[in-house]
């Protein structure tokens, strides 16, 4: 399925997702006038080290960023590893690869649109940045 929010169109593999497509709709519609900050949704993991990481990305809290470098280490990995796991997250803005940034700035979004990385920005500057040593209130251009 595909959904809209933020000026932007997210694939999100629904299989993968406890809710219904309309109550997904709903939740990421209410996301976006800021009705929501979670969108209370079981999902089915993968199997390794692309699950590992949704894991690891979806328990960083609204509002908060953690880099690739941060989630690497906790997963003894790398931050290439990370980065390129990200950009296969099947749901994303359901699981937040948006939160995970580059120690020097926005870092990469797999979004496929012209301007992804726009909508990374849009979708943090949404969450706005609040507590947390990792937490980054501004990105660089």
């Amino acid at each position: 399925m595909r959904c809209t929010a933020f000026g932007a169109t997210f694939p999100i593999d629904a299989t993968l997702l406890d809710v219904g497509e309309a109550t997904l709709r709903a939740r990421i519609r209410e996301y976006e006038r800021d009705e929501r900050e979670s969108f209370d949704v079981e999902v089915a993991y993968p199997e390794g080290f692309l699950g590992d990481v949704m894991r690891a990305m979806a328990a960083i809290p609204y509002g908060e960023t953690r880099t690739y470098g941060d989630l690497a280490e906790t997963l003894d990995s790398a931050p290439v590893a990370v980065g390129q796991a990200c950009g296969r997250n099947p749901v994303a803005i359901v699981v937040p690869c948006h939160r995970v940034v580059a120690a020097d700035g926005l870092g990469g979004f797999s979004l496929d649109c012209p301007d992804a990385l726009a909508v990374k920005r849009r979708l943090l500057d949404h969450e706005g940045a609040r507590g947390g040593d990792t937490t980054q209130t501004t990105l660089p251009v």
